[in-house]
């Protein structure tokens, strides 16, 4: 069994931002921002909604993919630069 959070809810302690949500829920009253008040790009990358975690899991791997593309497209004409300068 999980250990449980010193708050009313039960959420594990591994997951550290349900703790801060709910601590900062219970103790400070402070609620998150509905979906619907979100605007612009805060609207679809936000920690307070699935889609919005979801966005920022999908850009974080897209960034990651394209990086690795672009270094490994690179490495690549280097290697072809250096095979036909050679006699």
């Amino acid at each position: 069994m999980m250990p449980t959070s010193p708050v009313k809810v039960r959420v594990p302690l591994t997951s550290f931002g349900h703790l801060i949500t709910e601590v900062k829920r219970q103790f400070l009253g402070m609620e998150d921002p509905a979906a619907v008040k979100l605007t612009g790009w805060r609207k679809y990358f936000n920690s307070y909604t699935m889609q919005g975690r979801r966005n920022c899991v999908l850009a974080t791997y897209s960034i990651v993919a394209v990086t690795m593309a672009a270094y490994f497209m690179h490495r690549q004409t280097k290697k072809e630069a250096q095979k036909n300068a050679t006699p």
